[in-house]
């Protein structure tokens, strides 16, 4: 039987293969389906001071409102009136006998003005107790709660509303419009990415072959990340970043095994000797691929913040499987369909005209190197040169999806309330040995604490013990005055600590509160209470950003090193050259500097931003955002690289020269180059347009990043660069 005969015929080996992934894709369906319902939506620090606080108001002072959620009431009588206490009264002893509620403060409590917007609407405190992963049900059912007493009201007041909001409410709130912003993401580019694989590969089989790999390994993907969050946290952050990795890394791996499997049938080879030099050297790229991509998520998981440590798992995960579709399913799926995957006729145009134009383009690389590198290379590096504006505070105004409710509830607590409730700071301040604040000293140095505070004028009102009356207490001997039920919020069971919350000014943005907590901890503790041995931690949403942006800033230049040395020792070995690696690593760093300079320009200088959806310029970034734009620019952009120094390493082994084996490489990679940028690009397009402002700025970074490398880079500067090297590209090797 010849090899044409046999290739064929499908061995049980392919069928074992093709019979264990569609198993492996039933079994991760019902868990892929329902991994946005576990996910984590808020990030985590742990042993950061901020934690700690939040530790010790749970553990310490027993705290019914460690956890706490924001209730609006909307179109209520004022409860200064007999019918508005009444009304507000009914609705907290409706909280207070809901489970899972631990404590209801509000105006009727404190008999505090700052309880009432300045509309007159009554804003609740209400603390949680809500294990790990029942939070969502939580807010659920006291949503339902608050929906039957309005509809049980609705006949005497016809406007009334109640809107939730809080940490615990805007993390339901997220996974709902994380969940729903991916699919629709998804379904934006799966239609347009069918038509380009389409128009490159002119075959409906060849085409449709590279979108079943991303799917499954997107599904398969999630699958794992569910089975992952059972024991490690996972941030719900990953969903998005799985569906635009995955779904671009399989395109990219599909489409350079595909094309080479093409090449061997333009070639005159009979299907079996194509398919074989496909999985040989196609197989090979892919894998050296994947080591880099997976290099750049793999040091993520030493950054100190669950969020990144999330998308480290999950990049892993993500490239793992696409690099196993890649070399197991994909090409024996093309052993089966190899028939419907066409060469071009004996003679026939297409066959002439294969990688005629880059061809071209590669002639005149080779003749005109420091032409093309100056042309190219000058446009870039100034649009590079914009990346040192990058400023990654965080954006003042409002960036959180407005398509959640809880989100929209925030936004009109801030605008009719006397204070900043989103931005509420707490100080511990812990007493010497031996002092507590029932002692004179204690409680001289929370009392001279306390004012400090108050005169801040970022400050709009100081919670402590000896504020919670009309009248402030005298002194320790008062402290009975105060209740019991309320006394535990702010006394630690000891004695040996306090604890004092900042309600910051009305509209005092998070830049500020988060200067203010930075102001709190360079101060010096004995000199605000005048206590010796006295110390404070600060907690809060606002001391969280600080801690968040500390750990960011401490870790990335360890994580970048750590990353560019990796990639060096793999690209050494994977091509015995010293020279090559390191131009690898300098136009990605040139892409990454590229990507950062375009965000600069767009999102916090505000050039053309009403084309990506905002209103106009950011005035700052996140954090996090330069960790994920480099660690995932720099595995992805070596995509290309190691696509095309592979098929020019093959020229030269192959006994081509320094210059006929660039052309070679461009001829043999430049339109697979091309249509895989093209559809990563537009992979990425479609999350820039949803209402997650973090997820609209790495879209739109790694687009743009892509987008150059794949043409500025890799297909100008990039031959340029190797043509000018010469010999010495592969120095030491041969």
């Amino acid at each position: 039987m010849s090899q044409e005969q046999s290739a064929e015929r499908p061995r049980f080996s392919h069928r074992l293969i093709v019979a264990a992934w569609i198993l492996v894709a039933l079994a991760a369906w019902p868990f892929a389906a329902k991994v946005n319902d576990a996910l984590d939506p808020s990030a985590r620090l742990q042993g950061s001071e901020s934690a700690r606080v939040e530790a010790a108001l749970e553990q310490q002072f027993k705290s019914p409102f460690a956890k706490i959620a924001l209730l609006r009431i909307a179109a209520a009588p004022a409860p200064r009136t007999a019918e508005g206490e009444t009304l507000l009264k009914q609705v907290s002893e409706a909280l207070r006998g809901t489970r899972g509620v631990q404590g209801v403060m509000s105006y009727l409590d404190r008999g505090d003005s700052l309880f009432l917007g300045q509309d007159g609407s009554p804003i609740i405190i209400v603390g949680l107790s809500a294990p790990k992963g029942t939070e969502d049900a939580l807010m659920t059912q006291l949503r339902r709660m608050t929906d039957a007493l309005r509809a049980q009201l609705a006949e005497k007041y016809p406007d009334l509303s109640f809107g939730w909001t809080g940490e615990a409410a805007v993390n339901a709130d997220m996974r709902r419009v994380s969940a729903g912003e991916t699919r629709a993401a998804e379904l934006r580019v799966l239609p347009l990415t069918l038509i380009l694989l389409i128009i490159a590969f002119r075959s409906l089989a060849s085409a449709v072959l590279p979108v079943v790999c991303g799917a499954l390994t997107i599904l398969v993907s999630l699958a794992v990340l569910a089975a992952v969050n059972s024991f490690w946290p996972v941030s719900i952050i990953v969903v998005s970043i799985i569906s635009m990795v995955g779904l671009g890394l399989s395109i990219d791996y599909a489409l350079l095994i595909v094309s080479r499997y093409r090449d061997g049938l333009d070639q005159g080879l009979v299907r079996g000797e194509a398919l074989l030099q496909a999985a040989k050297y196609g197989g090979r790229t892919v894998v050296v691929s994947g080591l880099t991509v997976a290099i750049g998520f793999a040091a993520m998981l030493f950054v100190p913040v669950s969020e990144v440590r999330s998308i480290g798992i999950g990049g892993l995960l993500v490239t793992t499987v696409a690099v196993l579709v890649a070399r197991t399913l994909l090409p024996t799926v093309l052993a089966w369909i190899g028939p419907w995957i066409a060469a071009a006729p004996p003679g026939s145009s297409r066959k002439l005209d294969s990688g005629r134009n880059w061809r071209r383009w590669g002639d005149w690389v080779t003749r005109h190197p420091l032409g093309v590198l100056a042309a190219t290379g000058i446009p870039l590096l100034f649009l590079a040169a914009q990346a040192s504006h990058l400023s990654i505070v965080l954006p003042r105004g409002s960036w959180l999806p407005e398509s959640a409710q809880a989100v929209r509830v925030l936004h009109e607590i801030d605008s009719v309330a006397r204070g900043n409730f989103g931005q509420i700071i707490q100080v511990v301040l812990y007493f010497p040995a031996q002092v507590t604040v029932q002692d004179e000293a204690g409680w001289r140095a929370e009392s001279r604490l306390v004012r400090y505070f108050a005169r801040d004028a970022r400050v709009q009102h100081v919670w402590a013990v000896t504020t919670l009356n009309a009248m402030p207490l005298a002194g320790p001997e008062t402290l009975r005055r105060v209740p019991d039920a309320t006394r535990p919020s702010f006394v630690s069971a000891d004695g040996s600590a306090v604890l004092i919350e900042l309600l910051p000014r009305r509209g005092l943005a998070a830049t500020d509160a988060a200067a203010l907590v930075r102001d709190i901890r360079a101060a010096n503790p004995q000199t605000l209470t005048g206590l010796s041995g006295a110390h404070l931690e600060v907690g809060g949403v606002p001391a969280f950003n600080v801690d968040y942006e500390s750990a960011i800033r401490s870790s990335i230049g360890t994580l970048v090193m750590s990353v560019i040395g990796v990639t060096l020792i793999v690209l050494s070995l994977a091509f015995r050259s010293v020279l090559i690696p390191i131009k690898a690593v300098a136009l990605n760093l040139l892409s990454v500097a590229a990507a950062f300079g375009a965000v600069t320009l767009v999102f916090q200088q505000g050039y053309g931003s009403w084309m990506v959806g905002l209103d106009g310029p950011m005035h700052g970034g996140f954090p996090i955002l330069p960790v994920l734009v480099f660690c995932i620019v720099f595995g992805l952009s070596m995509d290309y690289e190691v696509f095309f120094v592979s098929r020019m390493a093959e020229g030269r082994r192959s006994g081509l020269t320094d210059g006929e084996a660039l052309v070679h490489s461009l001829a043999g990679t430049g339109r697979v180059i091309s249509f895989a940028a093209a559809i990563m690009v537009m992979i990425f397009a479609g999350f820039v347009f949803g209402d997650f402002v973090l997820i609209k700025i790495l879209g739109f970074a790694l687009g743009v990043a892509v987008l150059l490398d794949a043409t500025v880079i890799r297909l100008a500067v990039g031959p340029a660069l190797v043509r000018l090297a010469g010999r010495w590209n592969w120095w030491p090797g041969r």
